[in-house]
Order: C-alpha cells, then structure tokens, then sequence
C-alpha cells in the first residue's frame, strides 16, 4: 500500500525553488493578539487563539504580495508543467503550536499554498532559514530581520498596514543603494558629502558596485521573469532610487547589466519623494533601507518592507 509521503502533494526542490519564509504577523494581521500577548502574557494570547482557531485572521501587509507570488506559480505552471523554479512559502513563526491552528486554518480559508509551518516557541526561528534554503524573510519583528540579515538571509521588516490588493501581476519595487547594490556609495556620502559621492561615482563609474543584502533574492526573481515575453510575465521590477541619473545613474545601470538583471523600470528621484511614483506603481511590496521612505509609503497606502 503506498506510504502518506506519496499521497502528498509534490514537495518542491529547494535548491530550484525561490523559497519565501514569512512570519505570521507579516502575513497576517495579528496586531491585536500581538497587543494581548504584550499585556496579559502568552497563556493568554494561546487561549485566545484556541477559542478563535476557526476565526480567519484578517490579511497582513504581506498577503497580498503571497497571493501574487501563487499567482507567477501557476503560470509558470501553465507553461511547463514540468517546471521547478517556483516559489515555495513557508511560515516560520515563534508561536506555540497549541496557538498554530487558527493560522493553518487561515491559510486554508484563504487558499494559499503554504508548503510548511514552523510552530517554535519562544525559539528563534531564524536559526532554522539557512536548512529550508530560504532566499527571502519577511517578519514584522526587527530582532528576526537582524538575526536573520547576521545569517546571511535577505531579509526586510514588514510594517502592519491595511493594504488593497494591487494587480495579479506581482510588482517589485528595489531601492538602489543599501538594498540591492552595497552602501559603499553612501558611506562616501555620508563622510564626504554630495559632491564627494558624486566624485567617487564618477571616478568607479566602470566598476561594477558592490552586492546589497537583496540581491540574490532579485537576480532569482530576474530568472524567473526571463521565462515569459515581456508583454506577458506575470512578474515585474523596478528600481526607484535616490541617485540622481545624471550624475549617479549610469553606474547603477551598468553594475545591473554586469550582473546580469534585467529591471523592467528604472527611476532615479535625486533625492524626491518616492510616494507618488509608488502610487503610480502600484507594487506588491517595496524594498528600502530609509526609513523616512518607508513612511512615505505607507502614507500612500503601498506595502513597505525596511531593509535594516
């Protein structure tokens, strides 16, 4: 008689797979049982999610951009139904898994296709990214994204905020300097002033900048999107950078044609607000080191992740 593990659904490759590890509270919006866990302790918090286990929790600020990444698998799916590039989701989570259920049935309520669920209490989870080949962490705790950064996972600071899904078409947006190039620009910057990383821009202007902390994640994404025309993918990417194109454009286009990645848009702001160009964009999330950038978004209604 055949075994449980062959009545499965097929278990996606890992190393082929894009594999995206989220936390509960960035997909889900639990602000309101965070709040309970903060006052009244974590007996609390797991009644709490035992006496509402078959109570879906409302979408998080990364929900939509899961949806949309479900979305890419069944069109590649579509194409090649042989096809093991696909991204694979996992939630990794430091709830008990007394408290687990109300989340797995959550998941179910709302279709995703969630390959795994790691239910460590009071453990760090990140310890467990680097065995499940995660490219991607998203978690609205700062201590995991640091923790998972220190492990060399890109990894980004999902801030809770009510969102509305954008297009099925998922929607990348990367900062420049700090997120998918290295802050080597902004160091010069920050010693040396305009006009220093100006000069220092000019003066690298052949050589390829150095990686940031989302790289691998983009040039994974950059693959997958070379599978369809470009009318037809159901991925796209853009950078939208503070650099001015001028003076600092050029190197920035040239390091991505050197690696190999192919961005869909490209805008470079010198220095303006980010929000109505966001606005315009309309993505699925949005990728930056600045703070003040993040908030700009938000004001906006754009789903934000802080890359620390």
């Amino acid at each position: 008689s055949p075994d449980l593990s062959s009545l499965l659904a097929p278990q996606k490759d890992p190393s082929e797979a894009l594999v995206i590890a989220v936390t509960t509270r960035a997909i889900f919006d639990l602000e309101e049982e965070h709040t309970l866990f903060l006052a009244k302790g974590k007996d609390e918090y797991v009644r709490h999610q035992q006496a509402n286990q078959d109570k879906p929790l409302p979408p998080g600020t990364a929900f939509a951009f899961i949806q949309a990444v479900q979305h890419v698998n069944e069109q590649l799916l579509a194409s090649d139904p042989a096809e093991q590039d696909l991204f694979d989701v996992i939630v990794l989570s430091n709830n008990s898994p007394e408290s687990g259920v109300r989340i797995i049935n959550s998941a179910k309520h709302y279709g995703l296709e969630i390959s795994k669920f790691c239910f460590v209490s009071d453990e760090d989870s990140t310890q467990y990214l680097k065995s499940h080949h995660v490219k991607l962490f998203l978690s609205a705790d700062r201590t995991d994204v640091c923790n998972a950064l220190r492990r060399g996972v890109s990894a980004a600071l999902v801030f809770q905020q009510e969102v509305q899904p954008p297009s099925t078409q998922l929607r990348v947006v990367f900062d420049g300097d700090a997120v998918l190039f290295s802050d080597e620009t902004d160091q010069v910057f920050r010693e040396k002033g305009l006009e220093g990383a100006v000069q220092y821009e000019r003066a690298m202007e052949t050589v390829p900048m150095g990686e940031g902390p989302l790289k691998a994640f983009a040039m994974h994404l950059g693959k997958m999107r070379k599978k369809f025309s470009q009318e037809k993918s159901p991925i796209r990417t853009y950078l939208v950078t503070a650099r001015s194109g001028r003076d600092m454009g050029i190197r920035a286009i040239k390091t991505l044609r050197e690696w190999g990645l192919a961005i869909d848009e490209a805008f470079f702001m010198d220095g303006a607000p980010k929000g109505p160009i966001l606005t315009q964009i309309q993505p699925h999330i949005f990728f930056d080191d600045g703070l003040h950038n993040i908030q700009g978004a938000q004001e906006v209604g754009v789903p934000s992740a802080w890359v620390p």
